[in-house]
């Protein structure tokens, strides 16, 4: 593992004691992979998922490359999207120890504009 990743697994576990999601205000994650976006919206009190999105989606990668800033966009609206649907509006954003910035930034910025609050 190297340096900057093993520093933003630090980050992520400092963070984590910090925060939790309930069932009135779930926990919005996300994660970054070399190829993919993912956010999963979390009740830690049932450790259950309830919606989530991923650039591995057909209806949103659609061929493109989607580790850019649109596709993080992209993955903000349709997470937040999916909770709206199911009643969830009051998330808490865990960043996952990765910087608020660009990427993260984005899918924050998109999940506010279709209506989450956090």
């Amino acid at each position: 593992m190297n340096k900057r990743t093993q520093g933003r697994e630090y980050r992520q576990e400092r963070i984590r004691k910090k925060i939790a999601g309930t069932a009135g205000r779930p926990r919005l994650s996300i994660f970054m992979s070399l190829k993919h976006i993912y956010a999963q919206i979390i009740n830690d009190e049932l450790g259950s998922t309830l919606a989530s999105a991923s650039t591995m989606e057909k209806k949103v990668n659609a061929g493109k490359k989607s580790v850019t800033i649109e596709g993080a966009k992209k993955i903000g609206e349709q997470v937040a999207e999916r909770a709206l649907a199911k009643g969830i509006t009051q998330v808490v954003f865990d960043r996952s120890g990765y910087r608020y910035h660009g990427r993260v930034r984005a899918m924050a910025e998109a999940a506010r504009e279709k209506g989450l609050q956090f």
